[in-house]
Formats: structure tokens, sequence, C-alpha cells
């Protein structure tokens, strides 16, 4: 095996050392499971992760799809300059209300905007827009559906990063669910696709990062 197995130990090492999601983040997390949401937000080393790759391409137009309630918006929207923006895509209203409370808070609802309904649909009414760094993060079934419809609004040199990639390890068993299914035809065009550079980045439950040539 390549590398060092990340025990507890380690990971919390990791966090510890590098990671500060204050109080507004925690809360967030919190409520989310206290109004029964799905735990399924990116992790805390991953949002800082999306951070970092947005302010190391200069990015000022993020596009997010799967917003959940806004915890991985609300990283990339403080790491963009005053000027940037963030547009989310989600499904769910009740996800979608309490997303847009979540940026009240943060004092980033001037920076977010944030659509209701069908990613597909949604990105169709997108299509004439430019984006730096694209952020696949919703139903895995339908992740090459997303990649074909975001590819040609990326510029050159931005990014498309999409999570749960490892899918639990299901991307390597024999009988994959739909979701995996969807993630091992995903990683298997971003690695393909002669319009992208790829690699999958075993950070958390994996994401595929594909530099847009």
């Amino acid at each position: 095996m390549k590398g060092v197995p990340l025990t507890e130990e380690l990971y919390k090492y990791i966090t510890d050392t590098f990671i500060h999601e204050d109080e507004l983040l925690k809360q967030i997390v919190i409520d989310t499971e206290a109004k029964n949401i799905p735990l399924i937000q990116v992790s805390p080393e991953t949002g800082k992760l999306l951070g970092m790759f947005i302010k190391m391409i200069g990015a000022k137009h993020v596009l997010e799809i799967g917003t959940l309630t806004g915890y991985s918006t609300i990283w990339m929207a403080r790491a963009l300059p005053d000027e940037g923006s963030v547009t989310t895509l989600e499904l769910t209203r009740a996800h979608a209300d309490e997303a847009l409370n979540n940026y009240k808070k943060a004092g980033l609802d001037g920076k977010i905007e944030l659509i209701l309904g069908k990613a597909l649909d949604s990105l169709d009414t997108l299509s004439g827009r430019s984006f730096d760094l694209v952020f696949i993060d919703a139903d895995k079934e339908n992740c090459v559906n997303y990649f074909n419809k975001v590819i040609n609004m990326v510029r050159p040199g931005g990014l498309i990063i999409t999570d749960n990639t490892l899918r639990r390890g299901e991307v390597i068993d024999p009988n994959p669910g739909p979701g995996a299914q969807g993630i091992i035809a995903y990683n298997k065009l971003a690695a393909n696709d002669s319009r992208v550079e790829s690699l999958l980045v075993p950070i958390d439950d994996g994401i595929t990062l594909s530099f847009v040539k």
C-alpha cells in the first residue's frame, strides 16, 4: 500500500493542526442534524481545500451543484475576493431555506446566488455564463451529465471538482449500487476526456480534481 494509512489519531493530528472550523460552521452542522437533514456536507478539510483552490487559481466566479444547508458554500464564498460570487444549485426547498438563513448569519448573502430546482434544468439556464471553478456534490447518478453540462462553462485554467468519488470504497465493489456506478462512470470520463487533466485525491471520501485545458 502506498502512503501512510490514515488512522483516527493521524486524522485528528491533521485537523487539529491545519483546520479552523469556526463556531458558525460548527453550528451549521449541529442545526442540520437537529432538523433531520442528512449530514452529508463536506468535511472541514475538504471545505478548506476548496477555499485554497479558489485562491490558487484566482477564482472570482464559482458554481456549486448541490447546496444542502450551505456549509461548503460558505467555505468557498469566504475564499473569494470582494467582487467574487458563488452560484449554488439546490433541489430541496427546506435545504435551500436553511442555506439562505446560514448565508445571512455568515454575512455572505450578497455574494451567493441560490437557484432552486433540478440542477440539470438550472444548468441549462446558466449555459451562457462562465465560471472559474465548479464544485459537483449532488446526486451521483447524474455526475456524468453534470460534467458534460459544465465543461464548456469553465474557462481554460479553471477547475471542476467532484466530491465522494471513492464512494466509501464502493468504486471497487464487484456489485456497486446506482450511485457508485455513476461515480465509476464519472471517474472514467474525467480520467480520459482530453479537455481536462484529472486526478482522484484520497481526501475524506475522495475528490476528483479536473484541470480544464
